[in-house]
């Protein structure tokens, strides 16, 4: 219906435009901020490097998956592996982003939480937050993490396999793409503010179902974001930022100053 289409579009953008509040948040408090881009940028050289590689090797990896067409005249030999290498990069660059963000919120936990508790701070802190161990916190961040990629793995294989069709997936896998990474990225990112309120991977999935739209316009934003060569390092920050208003704004606490 069209009132129900506009309504789910205007709650999308009302996400993204959590992002550019933490990158507002991110502007007026450098010198907490900056610490946040210290682990982003050790594991994004890492990153960086990886896809790099796959950059360089994509052309063997295309031919390697497609050897039926060796004997192809060359024209629609160099169109299939033209799409095979789009297929990869795709596929690699969800992973890129999704793993970067796991392994940089791991590396640079006490910087993460230190700036999503001073977000929660700025708009009333967290009524019913709990005490959590640094240890267990980092296991179970550890444990959610493995898990959310795992499952972007389980849905980028198929995804890889349709960036074969030609027209569609140059066309519609990407957007699919970036709606999965998205909507994993927001789950990934909401894990701090939940943690503060004894709440795991199973309530953070479930606050967000009940907002989806608002959930996948924060995380798509964050996504497309990451994709932009040093933007998932220099944005990391402003991310968890944004993801605290997001968490507060899901669990139907104010995101505005008293």
């Amino acid at each position: 219906m069209p009132g129900t289409a506009t309504s789910a579009a205007r709650r999308f953008a009302g996400g993204a435009a959590l992002l550019l509040r933490g990158i507002g948040l991110y502007v007026r408090n450098p010198g907490l901020m900056l610490l946040g881009v210290v682990p982003a940028l050790i594991s994004g050289g890492i990153f960086l490097a990886a896809y790099a590689t796959l950059v360089f090797f994509v052309g063997d990896l295309a031919a390697a998956v497609t050897p039926f067409a060796d004997d192809w005249p060359a024209t629609t030999r160099g169109a299939v592996r033209v799409i095979a290498a789009l297929a990869f990069l795709g596929l690699g660059g969800l992973l890129t982003v999704l793993t970067f963000t796991a392994v940089t919120l791991v590396v640079g936990d006490p910087f993460y939480e230190k700036i999503s508790e001073r977000v929660e701070q700025r708009y009333g802190g967290a009524p019913d937050a709990v005490e959590v161990p640094f240890w267990p916190s980092l296991r179970r961040s550890v444990v959610d993490s493995v898990r959310l990629v795992a499952l972007a793995v389980l849905v980028g294989i198929p995804l890889f396999a349709a960036g074969f069709i030609p027209i569609v997936g140059q066309t519609v896998v990407p957007v699919i793409g970036a709606a999965v990474g998205g909507w994993l990225l927001a789950v990934e990112l909401v894990g701090a503010p939940f943690y503060r309120r004894g709440k795991g991977l199973r309530d953070r999935r479930a606050v967000l179902k009940a907002d989806r739209p608002t959930a996948l316009g924060f995380g798509v934003a964050v996504f497309v974001c990451f994709l932009i060569p040093l933007g998932a390092v220099l944005l990391m920050p402003a991310a968890v930022a944004g993801a605290a208003l997001l968490a507060r704004r899901s669990l139907g606490q104010p995101i505005t100053a008293a």
